[in-house]
C-alpha cells in the first residue's frame, strides 16, 4: 500500500453474486432478513423491499436443516445476491453452497472446529462463492478469550488471523471477507483498524454488532463506522438494528453520502427552528423527510424556518423553501423560484424536485 492508497484500494476482491466486494469497489451496502427462516414468501417480500431501498447483499441466518428448502427458493428467486448464515452445524454450511447461497458466513469457533470447516470451504470452493470468517467478540474461542496479554480488539484479530491463516495456508482457499465484531464503539474501531494493518489483502466486512434500536444504534454506528470509513478502511457495511431492515438500509446510504462516498438518496437540510420561526417547521420537515424516503435521486432538498436561515445558508441546494408567516418561498441553488401558501409547500417541493 502506497502512501496515497487507502486500505480498502489494496485488499482482494471478491464477489457475491454480481457485487464486487474490495479491490477498491464501492463500499457495498448489506441487510440481514428477519422474517421467518421457512416462509419463502415473506423473505422474498423483505428482499424486494430492501432492494428498493438500494440493499446490494442480503444476509439470511438458517437455523435448521429443515430450512434448507427455503433457503434454496429463496436463493432462486431473489433479485439480491444471498448470503448464507450458519452457526453450529457444517453440513446446513455445505448444503447451503449447493443451493445457490451467493456466500457463506461461518464462525470457525462454533461451526464444529478446523476440520469441520475443512468440508466447508471444499464446498465453497466448489460453487465457486466466498466465505466470510465472523468473529465476535461473544464467541471467542476458548483459549484465546483466556488470554490475559492480549486486549479484546487483540484477541478478535488474533482470532481472525489464525483462521486467515488456516484458510489460505492450511486450505489455499483465499476467496474470503473477515468481519470482527463487537457493541462497544472504541472496541469497534479499534479492532478494524489492527485487522486493516494485520490482513491489508483481506476485504473487511464492518459493523457494530447489537447497536441497539434505531435511534441509539444509528448513532453508535455512525461513530464507529463513520471514523472507519473516513480513514478508507471497509469494503461492505451494515449498520446493525432492532428494526425494520429497511431502516439499517437508508443508515448505510445516509452515512455513506454523509462522508460523500456513495450517495443514492437525497439529502435533507433543515433547521433546527427558533423564535423567528412562524409555521410547523417539524412537521413540516418531516413530512417531507418521509415523501423523501421514496426518491433516489442524490439531490439536497432544504426546509428553512426563516428568511434568515433560507437561500442563503442553503444556497448549495438543489431545491429547498423558507418559510414565513404562513407562507413559504421555494428556491433552487440559492434562486427563488415561486410563493405558496403553507398547505402548497410539500406539494410544490416534491413538484419542483420531480422537474430537475
Amino acid at each position: 500500500m502506497t502512501n496515497n492508497q487507502k486500505p480498502h484500494e489494496v485488499t482482494r476482491q471478491i464477489m457475491v453474486g454480481d457485487v464486487p466486494v474490495g479491490g477498491g469497489a464501492p463500499v457495498a451496502v448489506q441487510s440481514m432478513l428477519n422474517a421467518t427462516a421457512d416462509d419463502v414468501a415473506a423473505n422474498l417480500a423483505q428482499i424486494e423491499a430492501l432492494a428498493e431501498a438500494g440493499c446490494e447483499i442480503v444476509r439470511m441466518a438458517i437455523p435448521r436443516r429443515d430450512c434448507l428448502d427455503a433457503f434454496e427458493a429463496v436463493c432462486a428467486a431473489s433479485p439480491l445476491p444471498v448470503v448464507a448464515d450458519i452457526h453450529f452445524d457444517a453440513r446446513i454450511a455445505i448444503e447451503a453452497a449447493r443451493r445457490g447461497a451467493a456466500k457463506l458466513r461461518i464462525n470457525p469457533g462454533n461451526i464444529g472446529g478446523l476440520e469441520a470447516t475443512r468440508e466447508v470451504i471444499a464446498a465453497a470452493r466448489e460453487a465457486g462463492i466466498p466465505i466470510r470468517i465472523g468473529v465476535n467478540a461473544g464467541s471467542l474461542d476458548d483459549a484465546i478469550a483466556a488470554r490475559q496479554d492480549l486486549t479484546l480488539p487483540e484477541k478478535l484479530v488474533e482470532s481472525a488471523r489464525q483462521y486467515v491463516e488456516f484458510f489460505e495456508s492450511e486450505c489455499a482457499f483465499h476467496d474470503i471477507a473477515v468481519s470482527a465484531k463487537a457493541h462497544d464503539v472504541q472496541t469497534t474501531i479499534d479492532t478494524y483498524r489492527l485487522l486493516a494493518a494485520e490482513l491489508p489483502s483481506v476485504p473487511l466486512h464492518i459493523g457494530v454488532t447489537e447497536a441497539g434500536t434505531a435511534f441509539q444504534g444509528i448513532i453508535k454506528s455512525a461513530c464507529g463506522l463513520g471514523v472507519l470509513l473516513e480513514e478508507g478502511i471497509g469494503d461492505t457495511m451494515r449498520i446493525s438494528l432492532t428494526d425494520d431492515p429497511v431502516v439499517e438500509v437508508r443508515a448505510c446510504w445516509t452515512l455513506l453520502g454523509s462522508l460523500n462516498l456513495r450517495r443514492r438518496t437525497p439529502e435533507l437540510i433543515s433547521c433546527p427552528t427558533c423564535g423567528r420561526c412562524q409555521v410547523n417547521l417539524i412537521g413540516l420537515a418531516q413530512e417531507v423527510e418521509e415523501r423523501l424516503a421514496n426518491v433516489s435521486k442524490p439531490v439536497k432538498v432544504a426546509v428553512m424556518g426563516c428568511v434568515v436561515n433560507g437561500p442563503g445558508e442553503a444556497a448549495d441546494a438543489d431545491i429547498g423553501v423558507a418559510c414565513g408567516a404562513g407562507a413559504g418561498v421555494v428556491f433552487s441553488h440559492g434562486k427563488i423560484v415561486r410563493k405558496v401558501s403553507e398547505a402548497d409547500i410539500v406539494p410544490a417541493l416534491m413538484e419542483e424536485l420531480e422537474n430537475l
